[in-house]
């Protein structure tokens, strides 16, 4: 599966990029469909039904994509999934793209966990922090956990940050016992 991703994803990385479209716009698209598709069990069965023929499948895209102003790019992503039918990827491959727009566009993706909710310029500082240290833009996603105690843990991919007051007593601990 994730080879299957991983193609459809670098090859429409590439349209995005060569056509200069909006990364984030045809993600959002990708997802819009996606979640259509996960909604709508007869939408499924038509798409994923090899008797139904291809050009009745893309009528139906087609509306979807009028309707919603889908760009054509994207569209046409959707249409190449559905004739080989691999609709059922259509989630893994968003996610993949989405990754491999990140890279190529210089982005970092970090999980921020604090132990409260954070003010939107307690958020901003901490982009500009994980920006810092990573050399990259920053896409932050926010979590909360109140074992944290206070401060913050901060991930951006295999890396852990912790300036949490947990992992901190837990450092202090282990301090104390190796001795």
């Amino acid at each position: 599966m994730a080879s299957v991703a991983s193609t459809y994803a670098r090859a429409f990385a590439d349209v995005v990029m060569d056509s200069h479209l909006d990364a984030d716009r045809s993600i959002s698209e990708l997802r819009t469909i996606a979640r259509l598709l996960a909604e709508s069990s007869d939408l499924r069965r038509v798409w994923e039904n090899p008797a139904i023929p291809a050009e009745q499948k893309r009528r139906v895209l087609d509306v979807i994509a009028e309707r919603d102003g889908i760009l054509k790019q994207v569209r046409n992503l959707v249409a190449v999934i559905i004739d080989h039918r691999r609709i059922h990827f259509l989630e893994p491959i968003t996610d993949q793209l989405e990754k491999e727009l990140d890279a190529r566009l210089g982005f970092a993706e970090a999980e921020i966990t604090s132990a409260r909710e954070l003010a939107d310029a307690e958020k901003r500082e901490f982009e500009a922090q994980v920006q810092k240290l990573t050399g990259k833009k920053v896409r932050a996603h926010y979590g909360q956990d109140a074992s944290l105690l206070g401060g913050a843990v901060v991930r951006v991919g295999s890396t852990i940050y912790d300036g949490s007051v947990k992992g901190q007593l837990e450092r202090i601990r282990e301090a104390i016992s190796s001795n």
